[in-house]
């Protein structure tokens, strides 16, 4: 197994760890099974943590007494969190072991990213997983990657980690770091 050329949350994990300096408020986008919410409520003072899934939700809501859990879609982000946040995890697709069905969808995450972009503190940073092995990823990945290369480079960082020896499936982590 690979150290570094793994699993993509893990390597924004590690990128979070190391590079966020302040770790107040963190926001969880999509909470799923809960590994990135269980990373973040570690680290930061405080966790906004979204998930559409009535389900995911129930499971997770005690497990950190740091974590607030809602049960909404994270495109409305601006509706629940209303300071500075440090920093923001995406793990865009469906929930690993859930209805496949069930996905993120291109224009709500676009749009989370977006408003999210705005509660981003000097120095903060955006963790971007895209799983493009189904459809709407595919969509995903187009429309996300093709809004982020615009970003203004005065204000935004933004590097793609992508595994060119794997299928064109594989996921993608994108790394937003704001000035």
């Amino acid at each position: 197994m690979f150290k570094y050329v793994s699993d993509v949350s893990i390597l924004a994990h590690n990128i979070i760890n190391e590079y966020v300096e302040n770790k107040n408020v963190a926001v969880d986008a999509t909470l799923g099974n809960g590994y990135d919410c269980d990373f973040l409520s570690s680290c930061f003072k405080k966790v906004y943590a979204f998930e559409i899934q009535k389900e995911a939700c129930e499971k997770y809501i005690d497990k950190n007494n740091n974590v607030i859990i809602i049960n909404e879609s994270h495109h409305k982000i601006d509706e629940f969190v209303n300071e500075e946040i440090n920093c923001i995890c995406y793990n865009l697709g469906y929930l690993p072991g859930g209805n496949k069905e069930i996905t993120t969808l291109a224009e709500t995450s676009l749009k989370s990213i977006q408003l999210s972009l705005n509660l981003l503190s000097s120095n903060g940073i955006m963790a971007i997983a895209i799983y493009r092995g189904h459809n709407e990823g595919k969509e995903e990945e187009s429309c996300i990657l093709q809004y982020l290369r615009n970003l203004p480079k005065n204000k935004f960082g933004v590097m793609l980690h992508e595994c060119i020896n794997r299928s064109d499936k594989s996921p993608l982590l994108v790394i937003v770091e704001k000035k």
